[in-house]
C-alpha cells in the first residue's frame, strides 16, 4: 500500500536521470512545481536541451554517477536502461533520497500520479503503477470535467476564506457559508461569463461580507477560460 502525500518541492533540488521523452515529462512536472531540476544524461531531447540553454534546468551531459544524488530531495530514474535505473534507486535508498523508477515502480519509493492542474487546484489519479493507461484515461476525463473556471473559483474561495477568518469568529457560521458557496454552482456561471449572476450569488450568500473586488479575480486569467 502507498501513502498519499503532496510534497512541496519549491526551490528544492531534484534529480532526473535520463534525457528522453519520459524524462522530459518528469522535468516539466517538476518545473511546474517550481523545483530546482538537474538532469544527468549524455544526450537530451531538443526540449530539454532548450530548457538547459534557458537556464531553466541544469544539465550534466554525461553518464550518471552516485554523487549526483548529493543534496537532492528526490530523484527520478528515467533512462531506457533498466540496470541504470536500478542503480539510481539503490544509490538513492542508501543516501536517504526518495526515488521514482519509471519502468520498475516497485524498485523505487514512490510513483507519480496523473495530474490535472487548475491553478492551486490539483487533481490526481494513481493506479500505484499498475496501469498508466487507465491513469491517463481518467485524467482526460477530469480535464474535461474541471475546466479553468475552477481555478478562478478557488481564488474567490481563498479570498473569501481569508476575509471571513479575519472578520467572522463563529466557526460554525464560516462552515455554513463555505458550504453554501460550494453548492452555489459558481464555477458554471464563471465558465459562461455570467458576471452578474456570480455577483448576485456571492452577495446573497455573503451579505455584508461581500466585496465587489471578488469579481476582479475572474479577470486575472481570462485568456485561459474554457481551455483544459
Amino acid at each position: 500500500m502507498t501513502y498519499p502525500i503532496l510534497l512541496d518541492v519549491r526551490r528544492r533540488q531534484c534529480l532526473v536521470v535520463g534525457g528522453g521523452r519520459v524524462a522530459e515529462r518528469k522535468v516539466r512536472g517538476l518545473l511546474a512545481a517550481e523545483a530546482a531540476v538537474t538532469v544527468v544524461s549524455p544526450s537530451a531531447s531538443p526540449a530539454l536541451a532548450q530548457l538547459a540553454l534557458e537556464d531553466a534546468i541544469a544539465w550534466h551531459r554525461r553518464a550518471y554517477r552516485a554523487d549526483d544524488l548529493a543534496g537532492m530531495l528526490l530523484a527520478i530514474a528515467a533512462t531506457d536502461q533498466p540496470e541504470v535505473n536500478r542503480q539510481v534507486a539503490a544509490d538513492a535508498r542508501g543516501r536517504g533520497v526518495l526515488c521514482n523508477v519509471i519502468d520498475q515502480p516497485a524498485a523505487g519509493d514512490f510513483t507519480l500520479p496523473s495530474v490535472v492542474r487548475r491553478g492551486d487546484l490539483l487533481l490526481t489519479v494513481s493506479t500505484s503503477g499498475q496501469s498508466p493507461a487507465l491513469s491517463r484515461h481518467l485524467r482526460k476525463n477530469l480535464e474535461a470535467r474541471f475546466g479553468n473556471e475552477y481555478e478562478v473559483f478557488l481564488r474567490i474561495m481563498g479570498a473569501v476564506r481569508r476575509r471571513l477568518l479575519a472578520s467572522q469568529n463563529d466557526s460554525e457560521t464560516r462552515r455554513e457559508l463555505f458550504a453554501r458557496l460550494v453548492a452555489a454552482d459558481l464555477p458554471e456561471a464563471i465558465r459562461q461569463g455570467r458576471r452578474d449572476e456570480v455577483q448576485r450569488r456571492l452577495s446573497a450568500i455573503l451579505g455584508a461580507a461581500y466585496d465587489a473586488s471578488l469579481l476582479e479575480l475572474i479577470d486575472e486569467a481570462p485568456q485561459r477560460q474554457g481551455q483544459p
